[in-house]
């Protein structure tokens, strides 16, 4: 009877390479449909020249494998900002977000409480020049590929791109103008005269409050949500993701991916090696890099009102 065991269906839990068997499976199936009613061609999209349509990039696990906030402290415990004990609790951390793939809030709650307590006395203009450092040293390796390319088909369409994150916002905005996007918006730490005090300005840029801030950027700048996309790989960004025409899950958490299938919306999963998706858009020139601070405090100024 042992020897007849392979016939025996066993339960087990899916691996990558069975999940990328199963969306390609069913994207055979949706080209084989879309063949038979004789309406291969997707839209266009981004649309090139829509100057009323922006693209939101999630951070964490989204443009970037990990969490920036992890990586910077990395680089302050390379500056003796902290010691040993604090640097294994971020890596603890570090190592739960890249193998469940997922936002745990205690872990980021943490992790933000760490860092506040880390950078309370520095100077703004210090953190912001050592953030520049750390990028090269831990981050720049670390951006995916497929979705620097979705950010660059944006840009090359002649739309803005924003980063909209949890990290901090001098972090965020030293990785957007890396990578060549418009700016971004990240949480606020308090500051006076220059000098962190260890809070907070209001609350974390997460889950609801990300939806407010792109919300209020989009009423300032003028967009049209509905023709805007944005991308975010855990299921605390469905507000914002709800909010746009285009929304896309990128290397998404369970959750997010059944959501994602549930209302139709496009995944994209880079954790797999596979290659990034072709936009199909003729070139543009790009939008220039703007001071992603400004924008900041248009959304915090909203917010408040």
């Amino acid at each position: 009877m042992a020897a007849l065991g392979w016939l025996t269906p066993r339960r087990r839990s899916a691996t990558a390479r069975s999940v990328l068997a199963g969306e390609a499976s069913a994207e055979a199936a949706r080209k084989s449909t879309q063949e038979a009613s004789g309406t291969t061609e997707e839209p266009q999209f981004p649309v090139h020249g829509d100057d009323r349509a922006a693209a939101f990039f999630d951070l964490d696990n989204t443009v970037m494998q990990g969490a920036a906030l992890f990586h910077f402290g990395r680089g302050l415990y390379k500056r003796k900002f902290f010691e040993t004990r604090d640097l294994a609790k971020f890596a603890w951390q570090q190592a739960w977000f890249r193998l469940a793939g997922v936002e745990d809030p205690e872990h980021m709650q943490e992790a933000r409480d760490s860092a506040l307590s880390i950078v309370k006395g520095h100077r703004v203009a210090e953190l912001q020049s050592i953030g520049e450092e750390i990028y090269d040293e831990y981050m720049a390796e670390r951006i995916w590929p497929g979705t620097r390319a979705l950010a660059e088909a944006h840009l090359d369409a002649g739309q803005k791109v924003w980063l909209v994150t949890a990290a901090p916002v001098e972090i965020a905005q030293v990785i957007a103008r890396r990578l060549g996007l418009t700016g971004a918006l990240g949480t606020v730490a308090e500051s006076v005269d220059g000098v962190y005090t260890g809070k907070l300005v209001g609350e974390p840029l997460h889950g609801p409050a990300k939806a407010e801030a792109v919300r209020a950027l989009a009423a300032a700048e003028g967009l049209d949500l509905t023709r805007c996309a944005a991308y975010s790989d855990s299921h605390n960004d469905i507000p914002m993701l709800s909010l746009v025409g285009h929304p896309y899950a990128i290397n998404p958490d369970s959750k997010l991916r059944r959501h994602a299938r549930e209302l139709d919306w496009r995944l994209r999963d880079y954790r797999t090696g596979r290659k990034a998706a072709k936009v199909g858009i003729p070139a543009a020139a790009g939008v220039g890099a703007v001071a992603g601070g400004t924008a900041a405090a248009i959304a915090l100024h909203r917010r408040r009102r």
